[in-house]
């Protein structure tokens, strides 16, 4: 039988020196008593893994809204491959798994239904009343809306966790929160090329002057003759991954010797990214990226289907505000502790693509049931 206290010495052992150890967190907002065979960290990965917000994010846009296809990436599969590439870096550079993995599922529980239309229309519909923006979101989820626990709000998650979710308020000040924030990019850059081939609105052809495609075609045709389409798509999607990662862990291990990390607060000290691509690597992420705004995000049927979503979100938000009444009890209980606005966004944003579409046609369908 393993304890807690024996994983934490193993931690000690074993990882790196600048990595953070589950024995030297920061602790919680609400105090708790230990568990007495998981690290904190593993709880922490374990209230996120069997939160509400995390199961919605199966029916919750990537790019592709969810009846477009059985196969296309949703907010969760995304969730799920960012924790295994975060976890598979993690691994070689030393670093603490358990906690880049809750980062890393956490990441998205803010996102609203309809990818990022959800978010254009959420934002602008809460301009004036203190904004939206997704990362913050998920902070929200985890720190107040999530109801699962009578001692505490939220899921009462650990400093360094809550840190690594801040990814756009400065950055994290530890190496698993910052390699959870790239992992997060290496697994949208290279599964929205896949995605895009495999709906059509992308081809081969297009992507054949791009740098890294020039690299991992040429690699490809020089390795196999005849694969089919899928097996094609799938390799190069392996490819683009490994390509960044190795690029990443190469790039790491410079910074960590040029910046004198040796402990877990120089990384705080270094006052820098310290997990980051090579400055070639980001060149051709640039137009890697450039294309798939203007190629992909930008084409017209997402366009489309990003303005049904945003008009249909416009419509829902301002029913709600019209007339408070048609919310849920539970929900316009909140309204004194919260306001209105603040209130409607919390329940849209929560709202999975398919429970928006039908909230939808209850309110606007005439013969619709109520």
């Amino acid at each position: 039988m393993i304890r807690r206290l024996e994983m934490e010495a193993k931690e000690a052992r074993e990882l790196a020196p600048y990595a953070v150890k589950s024995q030297d967190s920061r602790g919680r907002r609400h105090s708790e008593k230990e568990h007495e065979f998981r690290t904190a960290f593993q709880r922490d990965r374990d209230r996120v893994l069997h939160s509400t917000a995390f199961r919605r994010l199966q029916y919750k846009t990537q790019v592709f809204v969810n009846h477009e296809g059985d196969h296309y990436r949703t907010r969760l599969t995304h969730s799920l491959e960012v924790s295994q590439i975060a976890r598979s870096i993690g691994r070689v550079l030393r670093l603490n798994e358990d906690l880049i993995e809750a980062v890393s599922l956490a990441h998205d529980l803010g996102h609203g239904p309809f990818g990022h239309a959800g978010e254009y229309a959420l934002s602008e519909m809460m301009a004036e009343h203190g904004g939206f923006e997704h990362n913050r979101q998920s902070l929200r989820i985890v720190e107040v809306l999530e109801d699962s626990y009578p001692e505490f709000p939220g899921l009462n998650l650990t400093r360094e966790v809550l840190d690594g979710m801040k990814k756009h308020d400065g950055g994290a000040l530890s190496l698993e929160g910052q390699l959870a924030d790239l992992a997060d990019e290496i697994a949208y850059d290279s599964h929205d090329v896949e995605d895009g081939l495999r709906s059509g609105l992308i081809s081969e052809d297009e992507l054949a002057p791009l740098a890294i495609w020039k690299e991992i075609s040429g690699y490809m045709n020089k390795k196999y003759s005849g694969l089919s389409v899928a097996h094609r798509q799938r390799l190069a999607t392996r490819l683009l991954i490994n390509r960044q990662a190795d690029d990443l862990v190469r790039q790491t291990h410079r910074n960590l010797e040029r910046y004198s990390v040796v402990a877990a607060k120089d990384v705080a000290r270094a006052g820098r990214r310290i997990v980051e691509f090579s400055p070639e690597m980001k060149q051709l992420k640039k137009s890697w990226r450039k294309f798939l705004s203007t190629r992909l995000y930008n084409h017209y049927r997402v366009v489309r289907m990003t303005e049904k979503a945003k008009r249909l979100i416009r419509n829902v938000f301002s029913v709600y505000i019209e007339n408070p009444r048609q919310l849920p009890p539970p929900v316009l209980e909140r309204e004194k502790r919260d306001g209105l606005y603040r209130v409607v966004c919390d329940y849209l944003a929560g709202m999975t693509d398919r429970f928006a579409q039908d909230e939808h046609k209850r309110l606007f369908e005439p013969y619709e049931r109520v």
